[in-house]
Parts: C-alpha cells; sequence; structure tokens
C-alpha cells in the first residue's frame, strides 16, 4: 500500500459526505474529512464546531474546538448555547461525525469512563456536547480505530446514544435524530442498515481479511449480504491529504 490506515480512514470519511450540506464535526480525523471532501465530493460543504462556530474555514489544522483558527472566514460566531439551541436542537445539522473509547453493536459510545463509574480504571473526557449531538443530529457517522478494548459486548457507560437496544428503540424513546448510520475504521466500513439496527460489516479495507477485523470486535460480527472492498485512495486524494490539509503530518 502506498498509503497509512489513518489515510484510508480520512478518504472513506470525506467520501461519505458526498452532497451533505453541514457537519458537525471534532479536530483530528474528522476534520480533515471533512476539510477533503470540501475540496472534493461536498463543496458547499459547512463545517459547524462546537465552540460556537458555522460555516469555518480554519486557516490550518485547529488544535482544539477552541482554536481561534476556526473562526478565520467563518459564516459566523454564535454563543455555544445558540449553537445547540437554534442549530443542533433546531435540526439544521444534517451529519455529525462522533468518535468514542467503546461503542457496542447497536452504536451506543462511551466517553465517560473505563470501569466502575464510582472507581473507574481510566477517568474519560465525558460527554462534552456528544450527547446532544448523537440525539439531535439527522445522522451519525463514527470513526474510530477498530480495537477489541473499543468494540465492546457492553460498554461500561452510557454516554451517547446510538440505536440503544435496536429495533425501534430509539423513536420509542422519541430521540429526534435517526442515529448512527455509518462506522468508519482503519481496517473496515460497518454500517447499520438493517431492522435490528445492529452494526454490520460492509466493507473491507485493501489487503484486510474478514478474520482480522472479527478479532477487534467483542461480539460475532454481522455480515451485509454484499460484502463489498473499499476502494483505495486516489493519487489526488492523497495529494490533497498530505501536501495541503496535513502537511506536518499531525493526524495522518
Amino acid at each position: 500500500m502506498n498509503y497509512t490506515p489513518s489515510e484510508m480512514m480520512i478518504v472513506a470519511a470525506a467520501r461519505a459526505l458526498a452532497g451533505v450540506r453541514t457537519v458537525f464535526v471534532g479536530v483530528g480525523l474528522p476534520n480533515i474529512a471533512c476539510n477533503l471532501a470540501r475540496h472534493t465530493v461536498a463543496p458547499a460543504l459547512e463545517l459547524i464546531y462546537e465552540a460556537g462556530v458555522y460555516g469555518a474555514q480554519p486557516a490550518r489544522l485547529p488544535l482544539s474546538i477552541g482554536d481561534p483558527t476556526l473562526v478565520s472566514g467563518a459564516t459566523s460566531v454564535v454563543p455555544m448555547a445558540d449553537l445547540f439551541g437554534l442549530y443542533l436542537q433546531g435540526g439544521l445539522v444534517e451529519v455529525a461525525l462522533l468518535g468514542g473509547a467503546q461503542v457496542d453493536r447497536f452504536g451506543n459510545l462511551n466517553t465517560t469512563v473505563i470501569g466502575d463509574y464510582a472507581a473507574p480504571k481510566v477517568r474519560l473526557p465525558g460527554s462534552g456536547g456528544a450527547c446532544e449531538i448523537a440525539i439531535h443530529a439527522r445522522r451519525l457517522f463514527y470513526i474510530m480505530r477498530l480495537s477489541r478494548r473499543a468494540f465492546v459486548e457492553a460498554l461500561d457507560f452510557v454516554t451517547s446514544p446510538g440505536h440503544l437496544t435496536g429495533g425501534d428503540s430509539r423513536a420509542r424513546l422519541g430521540l429526534p435524530g435517526a442515529g448512527p448510520e455509518l462506522l468508519i475504521t482503519d481496517k473496515a466500513i460497518l454500517n447499520f442498515d438493517n431492522p435490528q439496527r445492529e452494526m454490520q460489516l460492509v466493507s473491507l479495507h485493501p489487503d484486510v481479511s474478514l478474520a482480522s477485523v472479527q478479532a477487534e470486535v467483542g461480539w460475532p460480527l454481522r455480515l451485509a449480504d454484499d460484502l463489498a472492498v473499499t476502494p483505495p485512495p486516489t493519487d489526488d486524494e492523497l495529494h490533497l491529504v498530505r501536501d495541503v490539509l496535513d502537511p506536518q503530518a499531525m493526524y495522518r
């Protein structure tokens, strides 16, 4: 391969944003993926950051959601409460990109603790805005590295709701967003396109075996009817990632 697993993740996430108008995004791989999509499949894409920035066009890769570079060229900068209350809860966020320390088969996320909540092995950053984003964004895309400690049978703590217990449990609770739709990893792409809303493998990245994917998942992984191979990054996509978006290789 002439690309890294991180570059494969970035490219796959960017392609999934084809035609999307608004995306709620964080820093790191999701940020590069969204900017790659703006250069390729979604030229009208508006980036929304939790700090209160809408339509961001950062002059460089932001180091955090509070990095001042996010306001450069932005359409608007508003208080965080307005961003969540008017944009997110108002149903104006089409796609949100999320990740977590743990995910289960129905796309529920943990970003709170590893171990018992009262005496955790690891105290994680917490929800931030992830719980509200998971509830209200119209569609959810996840970007996570595939590992057995992250893809677990049971979460240590449910921070952000996915499809809860599966089926129509999310709709029965009255959550407005449709929940997780796609999960992009460094080995494969998964989705939830079945009546049970259970995570299923839909595409293996080039030179990745099914056995190596299953080995990193803590339950018997469901397979889509038509298992595909992810198209590798093109030379143009790699040029944009390496030379335009992340020339210092901070994330790729």
